[in-house]
């Protein structure tokens, strides 16, 4: 790679992880409201797992997913973050770690959990990678073995966020919706069609995800970026 391709890449992963390199700036507030949101979504029961999807793809899923596992490992919760986006994984190279072995290791059984999670720079937060990209993503997710790591997980781990494909263009979010205790979308300001944000939304209802709010980032405000939650 390139020295100015590095250069990018470098400034791409802090504008991308802003919640920790910059915890005090406008974005990362939303973050933190994002978080305090998330908690008070529902009433009577508490949020110990959730996915954050988007309808299509590049509407910023895989960033508002790693900035809130940043912003509740910041609040002294042991947060698990799941790469579960097995065609086009991110978060090794959000988080500059390697990725030889993670999710798709733990579900074929070729290593344990405990063995394919990796710490981050970030106190608190712990992230499984994706792993090798299998042939079969969705019969991975919908195995017994997923069923096991969540279970396993929760023994472990104050919060599990899981970063899954987008809804409108694979089965896999849907899959993983209702095996989780929320959903939370992503759609991008100027981007995502209120077509497909309806669409994405009526596909997770069909697999009994419970939706706990929208996410609209992209949205600026006076040249600056800012992220808003909506509640279902």
């Amino acid at each position: 790679m390139a020295r100015k391709d590095r250069k990018n890449l470098f400034h791409l992963q802090n504008r991308s992880l802003v919640s920790m390199t910059a915890p005090r700036s406008p974005i990362a507030e939303q973050y933190r409201t994002i978080r305090t949101n998330i908690q008070f979504s529902t009433v009577d029961e508490d949020i110990f797992s959730l996915i954050v999807t988007s309808a299509g793809p590049a509407e910023g899923k895989s960033t508002t997913a790693a900035n809130t596992a940043v912003v509740f490992a910041q609040q002294g919760k042991k947060v698990l973050l799941v790469d579960a986006d097995l065609r086009k994984p991110t978060s090794h190279y959000t988080f500059k770690v390697d990725n030889h072995a993670g999710l798709t290791n733990v579900l074929t059984r070729q290593t344990s959990l405990n063995q394919a999670v990796k710490y981050t720079e970030q106190e608190n937060l712990y992230i499984l990678t994706s792993g090798p990209i299998p042939p079969n993503p969705s019969e991975l997710l919908a195995s017994k073995g997923m069923k096991q790591l969540i279970e396993d997980a929760k023994m472990e781990y104050d919060m599990i966020i899981f970063d899954t494909p987008p809804v409108l263009v694979v089965t896999d979010a849907q899959i993983l919706s209702n095996a989780v205790d929320g959903v939370v979308l992503v759609v991008s300001s100027g981007k995502t069609e209120l077509e497909g944000a309806i669409k994405a939304k009526e596909a997770l209802l069909q697999s009994k995800a419970k939706i706990l709010g929208t996410v609209l980032n992209n949205k600026k405000h006076q040249d600056n970026q800012y992220y808003y939650y909506a509640s279902k």
